[in-house]
């Protein structure tokens, strides 16, 4: 038996069985056996974006698998890459959260990984749930074993994969970033810098510019039914996805059907000022080859029906309105209502499957 073995059966022996459990027991690239009449669901994005599709979904399919963006440059992230050289582990962590139970286990959970440690130390803004995922990084030396073995420690509701396993540099051509010269382009380096950017925001691209993708996360998406895009800061968590050549080849090659999520308001900095119709031809832009089914969007958000309806069409997709942000007006969606609109989606939308 090796040492990473070892290991592994140690670890494995102090977190609780369960469906979680036996889903990350399954050989690797494995997918969770289905119980009853549910689809397969794969989530692409990141940050509190993906969280909120993520604590939406894992309400109407035991079967879901989350795919998350690594260009994340900010923050603990940020020092844990720069420091290691590990994958930002932020994204993939606020997705584990997002997958815990209502249940006090799960909870109880979700609360400590997103615990940030407060000191005048070098701990200081450092998130739990980082710290255990870069751990057993080092230990099992295997990325998807690790998160994996988070998520059956969490009891997560789903399966969390990165979209690529070397960090990712995240770049954005932007006009306008410096106000002395508007009519310039200029290139914007990083994710976190990128998503607060002054300027228009023109084009992203990833360094390097060929990354591989994982092949759980290529798997998931062409063994899937449904994949959803979305939502999320649409430069810097929704369209780096489509950069990565073997994940867009999945996508468009996949017979799932596609469901895009567009987000409540425009984003400070990198949409400022984004009509709902607008990040669909960015969107278009970036994946002039990518089909999509269906475009979800707030009813309150969109002010003209008629252009968003065009250009969800020139993508190949029907445009959806329902009620899916909170109730108290902040620009953040509603999990139950968000479930709601993608359950009825699924319902109407989808290819007669073993779910119906």
């Amino acid at each position: 038996m090796t040492e990473r073995t070892r290991r592994l059966s140690r670890l494995r022996r102090v977190v609780p069985e369960g469906r979680a459990a036996r889903a990350a027991a399954e050989p690797r690239g494995a997918r969770p056996r289905r119980r009853g009449a549910q689809p397969k669901v794969v989530a692409l994005g990141g940050g509190m974006g993906l969280s909120a599709s993520l604590a939406a979904l894992r309400r109407i399919t035991g079967d879901l698998t989350a795919v998350v963006t690594v260009a994340d440059d900010g923050g603990s992230s940020g020092r844990l890459r720069d420091e290691l050289g590990v994958l930002p582990p932020g994204d993939l962590r606020k997705a584990l959260a997002a997958l815990c139970g209502d249940d006090d286990w799960g909870q109880t959970w979700a609360r400590v990984i997103q615990h940030r440690f407060q000191s005048k130390g070098e701990m200081h803004g450092h998130a739990v749930g980082n710290l255990l995922i870069v751990a057993l990084w080092e230990q099992l030396g295997d990325h998807v074993q690790a998160l994996d073995l988070v998520g059956r420690l969490l009891g997560a509701h789903g399966r969390v994969l990165p979209m690529s396993a070397v960090p990712l540099e995240l770049q954005a051509m932007v006009k306008g970033h410096d106000p002395r010269r508007p009519d310039d382009v200029d290139t914007v380096r990083g994710q976190a810098t990128v998503a607060l950017t002054p300027g228009e925001v023109q084009s992203v691209h990833l360094v390097p510019n060929d990354p591989p993708a994982v092949p759980e996360a290529v798997a998931a998406v062409l063994d899937a039914d449904w994949v959803v895009l979305g939502p999320g800061s649409w430069f810097s968590s929704v369209l780096p996805h489509l950069l990565v050549p073997e994940l867009l080849d999945a996508l468009t090659q996949t017979k799932a059907r596609k469901v895009l999520s567009l987000n409540l308001a425009p984003q400070p900095g990198e949409t400022e000022g984004f009509s709902p119709q607008r990040h669909l031809e960015v969107l278009g832009r970036h994946a002039p080859k990518l089909a999509l089914d269906v475009v979800l969007a707030d009813e309150a958000a969109v002010p003209d029906r008629d252009a968003l309806a065009e250009a969800a069409k020139r993508l190949g997709a029907a445009v959806e309105l329902a009620p899916v942000a909170r109730p108290d007006g902040s620009p953040r969606h509603d999990p139950e209502l968000l479930a709601a609109a993608y359950d009825r989606i699924f319902r109407m939308h989808g290819r007669i499957g073993p779910w119906r």
